[in-house]
């Protein structure tokens, strides 16, 4: 089924209306899809690098849209939609050890996930159900999508296609590798 799912979302980038289907995507991402919306994104901008970063800007506007139904689905869905959803793609693991570590890290924990591979809907599902506060949520949404998006988009606006393969099979690893340096950075400060 994600097969299907993952041909379909692609034909979508060749179609006439690929910023439609990219709306879509990236809003439905943000609380039930389990398709990227970066695999929309890539073809897109490798077509049309003069749009890139207005592709980027569709990708997190409608991401963070989508990020408003993910915690509205956690604070009054979760037992009908949220929990069915998480269950169905294996995530509830994902979801038990974000909430665990909400709490502790708050808005930390929506940037670091929202930029790294972390499936976004667990961290929507999970900010409405543990009922975070919505303007640090929607604030830290907004820059996490924004700096994934807008990241994929300058690299290939820049380089084209021959980063493409780097953005595909490493480029979650370099977002997780900034974000352990950046939260490093912070504790150093803070304790030294």
């Amino acid at each position: 089924m994600i097969r299907s799912l993952y041909n379909w979302t692609m034909s979508l980038a060749r179609g006439p209306h690929a910023l439609w289907a990219l709306a879509l995507v990236s809003f439905i991402e943000s609380s039930v899809f389990p398709i990227p919306p970066d695999v929309l994104m890539i073809p897109m901008i490798i077509a049309r690098p003069n749009k890139a970063f207005l592709i980027a800007a569709v990708a997190t506007i409608s991401s963070v849209l989508g990020a408003l139904l993910g915690y509205f689905i956690g604070y009054a869905l979760f037992d009908l939609i949220g929990e069915p959803v998480l269950a169905f793609y294996g995530k509830m693991h994902a979801f038990d050890d974000f909430a665990a570590r909400f709490d502790q890290y708050g808005v930390w924990a929506v940037l670091i996930a929202g930029v790294t591979p972390f499936p976004f809907k667990v961290i929507t599902i999970a900010s409405g159900v543990l009922q975070f506060q919505l303007v640090p949520f929607l604030i830290s949404a907004i820059i996490a999508r924004g700096l994934r998006f807008f990241i994929v988009a300058g690299l290939l606006w820049k380089f084209g296609t021959p980063i493409r393969d780097f953005i595909e099979k490493r480029l979650g690893l370099v977002f997780i590798v900034f974000c352990v340096v950046l939260i490093g950075g912070f504790y150093l400060v803070k304790y030294l």
